[in-house]
């Protein structure tokens, strides 16, 4: 009866499991804002970026800039994925914004390239 049990607790796991192998991005979207308007969004909110990563600030720190303004985003290594991203290169970024000592800041989730 024990082995019964188990034998059906392990078909009910992998019966799951395909349904979360489907995932393929992220799970949270934002809408697509304006710099000037990521800046003035509350803490928590999720927002799209476009526009150009300008510079860099400091570890993970950057500045991202479009045509209504700039904002500091914090992008991690890993969400680059080795993509070569320069002042002239055109990214979506996905993120939400926060605030810390230097102001409002977006911590980017997920880099596009644009095409």
């Amino acid at each position: 009866m024990k082995k019964l049990l188990q034998v059906a607790c392990l078909l009910a796991i992998a019966a799951a499991a395909p349904a979360t192998a489907q995932f393929t991005g992220p799970g949270a979207s934002g809408a697509e804002v304006s710099a000037a308007q990521a800046t003035a969004a509350r803490p928590g909110t999720y927002v799209t970026l476009v526009g150009n990563i300008v510079s860099h600030l400091r570890e993970d720190y950057y500045t991202f800039r479009d045509a209504a303004g700039e904002i500091r985003v914090e992008v991690a290594a890993n969400v680059f994925q080795n993509r070569a991203v320069s002042p002239e290169t055109q990214v979506r970024l996905l993120g939400e914004v926060d605030t810390g000592r230097s102001g409002p800041y977006v911590w980017v989730k997920a880099l596009d390239i644009v095409p």
